[in-house]
């Protein structure tokens, strides 16, 4: 674990456009349960495909119009409980930092792991993104019916 000094910067960087750090467990469960509507959870790292592409890229991807009405975040290799507890949410993939997941209604939507972040540009992850955005979110402003 790093020292919390080293980390906060970039907690800030995500927490500062709006998501909420899921530090426990507990926290996990009571956002990522909920039974309707979309949840995008960052898998945030000190490594640098974090810092110089997923916080960039999200970032970007939420300018969209359709976005997730939940942005949450753990940390790994900082808050293990919560980044383990997130992944168990992520049927059928290995765990992998960064990483970014989409969960509508409760369910695994869509998955980008760290080898589909790394090595490429801010840009081209935040295209992917928005893609999902389009395609499981509602546009802001708009409300759902069932």
């Amino acid at each position: 674990m790093y020292p919390e000094e080293f980390v906060a910067p970039m907690r800030a960087e995500l927490t500062r456009v709006g998501f909420q750090e899921l530090r426990t467990a507990a926290e996990v469960d009571a956002v990522l349960t909920k039974p309707s509507g979309t949840v995008l959870v960052v898998v945030n790292s000190i490594c640098g495909c974090a810092a110089g592409r997923a916080r960039p890229a999200v970032a970007m991807a939420l300018e969209n119009k359709a976005r997730p009405d939940t942005l949450t975040t753990v940390f790994a290799g900082q808050d293990t409980e919560a980044t383990a507890q997130a992944r168990g949410y992520f049927t059928g993939y290995p765990p992998s930092s960064p990483s970014i997941a989409l969960l509508r209604d409760g369910k695994l939507v869509f998955m980008l792991e760290r080898r589909e972040i790394e090595g490429r540009d801010p840009y081209s992850i935040a295209e992917d993104l928005t893609k999902a955005f389009d395609r499981f979110c509602t546009p802001a402003g708009v409300t759902q019916t069932q």
